[in-house]
């Protein structure tokens, strides 16, 4: 007879309870749901991975670990266990239990006590990290939201007030910093400069039209989620071939046959230009006379509707370079020293040196054949001689 003692076990509670909801407060995990375009499903994920990332390393966790994405205004949560948590990104003015907290490094929260989050002042997503990370079910892979499917997060949706969010067990400090120079600068005066790169069909738009795109100043329309980046800016002018097309392509001019669409694509739907992020659409009916890099997701992320957009043309070898340099900062390397760190540095013995002397043995043999030669002249070859500093 087996003697089953669980039920008498007791139970540690890992979570965190939604108090408020936020705007839209979502699971995201890096980079998302990978390999499963071919059945309709984009990636998702966050959309600055570069802020998403950097809280993670802050908490110990593998950068690309699931935690929240917090759009617009952050939640109101209550903590039903002791966490090292971090918060990266736009500033929400996050306070726990009223008092105000940094950005950008990690900090203890206690049993019961409660996070706020406010407006996004500067930035549009904030990106709050909890040690251990969250622990929801995957789907195809992932733990990112797809909110228009349902798949994925909490129930497939943003996360609603009352709700549970359960959480992996941890071993985290607190007080780990970002250094400076590693947090991305993010706009103020409502104006990001974007790197795109040219294509897949930039041979359908004719130089005027690049020239245009290159140098006009695009509005961010608040018709724009996580699927499209709505703009508004001048009209396009095309290519002879975006004109002068077979039927199969569609009347207007920046209608071609479906084809597949990269991450990124600035999709033109007639006169607008549409940028596929995060949630888009892998395929469909209209050109793509430029991409923006994964590289530059980042500012789109923290754009807010009305912010207006240049774009700079860079070569895909730049965006490549870019895109290494950003995981390389999204590390280790990237922290100051911690408190964790410094205990170690503590108990590390130190060994005392009063003087160093240091030998060129090479010279040391040239002066000594030097020497044997001077003696040999001089007919002392058998006497031996004692040298002294």
């Amino acid at each position: 007879m087996v003697n089953n003692n669980r039920s008498h076990e007791k139970i540690l509670i890992i979570m965190v309870q939604v108090i408020k909801k936020g705007l839209e407060t979502s699971v995201q995990d890096y980079p998302g749901r990978i390999g499963t375009l071919n059945q309709g499903f984009p990636s998702s994920g966050p959309m600055d991975s570069w802020s998403f990332r950097l809280a993670n390393v802050l908490v110990e966790n593998d950068p690309g670990t699931a935690a929240l994405e917090c759009q617009f205004m952050g939640p109101t949560l209550k903590f039903k266990s002791d966490r090292i948590i971090a918060i990266t990104g736009a500033d929400m003015s996050p306070k726990i239990d009223g008092k105000a907290v940094p950005l950008w490094e990690s900090l203890e929260v206690k049993k019961d006590q409660i996070l706020e989050m406010a407006f996004a002042t500067i930035g549009a997503r904030s990106y709050i990290a909890f040690a251990g990370g969250i622990n929801t079910t995957p789907w195809l892979g992932s733990r990112s939201t797809f909110h228009k499917a349902g798949v994925g997060g909490v129930d497939g949706k943003a996360i609603q007030e009352g709700q549970i969010i359960p959480l992996n067990k941890s071993k985290s400090v607190a007080g780990r910093k970002i250094k400076k120079d590693s947090i991305p600068v993010m706009s103020v005066n409502k104006k990001w400069s974007i790197e795109v790169v040219k294509g897949p069909n930039d041979d359908w738009i004719d130089e005027k039209g690049h020239k245009m795109f290159l140098n006009a100043d695009w509005k961010l329309q608040s018709k724009s989620d996580r699927t499209g980046y709505r703009l508004d800016g001048p009209k396009w002018s095309f290519a002879e071939k975006a004109t002068n097309k077979g039927l199969e392509h569609g009347t207007f001019p920046s209608n071609i046959i479906d084809q597949g669409y990269p991450a990124g694509a600035i999709n033109l739907a007639g006169q607008t230009p549409i940028i596929l992020v995060n949630d888009g659409p892998s395929m469909g009916g209209f050109i793509v006379p430029y991409t923006v890099p994964s590289a530059s997701f980042w500012k789109l992320g923290q754009a807010k509707p009305g912010d207006s957009f240049n774009f700079i043309e860079i070569s895909v070898e730049k965006a490549q370079d870019l895109r290494t340099e950003q995981s390389a900062i999204c590390s280790e390397a990237s922290l100051l020293s911690s408190k964790k760190e410094n205990i170690l540095k503590e108990k590390r013995p130190s060994i005392k040196i009063d003087k160093i002397k240091i030998i060129d043995f090479d010279k040391e043999k040239m002066n000594e054949k030097i020497r044997s030669k001077l003696m040999e002249k001089k007919g002392m070859k058998n006497i031996k001689v004692r040298f002294f500093d």
